[in-house]
């Protein structure tokens, strides 16, 4: 019976019990994409990722896939959590890189950006910049998430389809009391997105001049079998180049979101917007690790 070595972390945070769980797999070869979508739905996450080091491409590969058999491809906490785990655990990942650091998910090539806070691996993960490539009517949105017109009313900001790796609808929200009382209507959000061409819904709000954070989010994405997502990296990126393409926030300048409060997984995701891409960044902390049986 083969063995494998599995391990759960809590990823965009310093500490066990936040932050967004994620699940990792080391594995010596490709599996059979069965055995990816019985793994992960038995882990049971909202993301599980499968990683190994691709010696004759000198390079560390990552897959990753929802229990709803969905692979996904974009630099999000299932990427961030399997390279933090691989710095955790000091493989030597980059020994074949001179200079630049990178991984690839699935064959797309991500460019990493790696230093040290706490005495944690602390990761940034380049996305391509930001493309606005579409618009969803409020009244359908407005529905699909139980909130009225008037609650979408925050500094006449459309609601944008917004894609840098993954095209994920970015929803504006005028409170924290609007942003709390929504409710994913999965049947409608699933409609939508199929109509629309978006995968995810993240909506947010900046609407609180107290906080240090530049805006705190929710993300439902029952397309792919996530009711809501505590840390969505794949969308807090597309979220930074928006506000920047709208003169909200400056390039080259540190920003925090806030996600998963809602879900009892507060999470910190660090964005910064650079000329040639989006720098989404983050830590992780293991919390568990075993053996699962193929």
């Amino acid at each position: 019976m083969k063995q494998l070595d599995y391990y759960v972390l809590d990823v965009f945070t310093d500490s066990r019990y936040k932050g967004n769980q994620l699940s990792v797999v080391y594995i010596d070869h490709e599996l059979d994409l069965e055995q990816y979508h019985n793994i992960s739905r038995e882990f049971g996450y909202s993301e599980t990722s499968f990683v190994y080091y691709a010696e004759e491409e000198g390079v560390f590969k990552v897959r990753s896939f929802t229990p709803a058999k969905f692979e996904v491809t974009g630099a999000g906490h299932n990427l961030l959590g399997a390279v933090c785990l691989a710095l955790l655990k000091k493989w030597d990942i980059f020994k074949k890189q001179d200079g630049a650091q990178w991984v690839k998910i699935e064959d797309l090539k991500i460019p990493l950006k790696i230093t040290e806070e706490n005495g944690l691996p602390y990761v940034g993960m380049k996305q391509r910049p930001a493309r606005v490539i579409g618009k969803v009517p409020t009244e359908i949105i407005a529905e699909a998430t139980g909130l009225e017109i008037g609650d979408f009313e925050l500094n006449g900001w459309a609601i944008n389809i917004v894609q840098t790796e993954v095209a994920h609808l970015m929803v504006p929200v005028k409170s924290l009391s609007a942003l709390k009382n929504a409710i994913s209507n999965k049947a409608l959000l699933k409609k939508a997105s199929e109509q629309f061409g978006f995968e995810g819904c993240y909506l947010f709000t900046t609407n609180d001049p107290a906080s240090e954070i530049l805006a705190e989010s929710r993300f439902f994405n029952p397309s792919v079998g996530i009711d809501e997502d505590p840390a969505t990296g794949t969308a807090a990126g597309p979220l930074a180049g928006y506000l920047e393409q709208l003169g909200y926030i400056n390039q080259n300048q540190d920003y925090r979101i806030l996600q998963g409060t809602y879900v009892n997984q507060p999470s910190t995701i660090r964005v910064n917007v650079a000329a040639d891409g989006i720098w989404v960044s983050g830590s992780s902390v293991i919390v568990m690790e075993g053996k699962l049986f193929l």
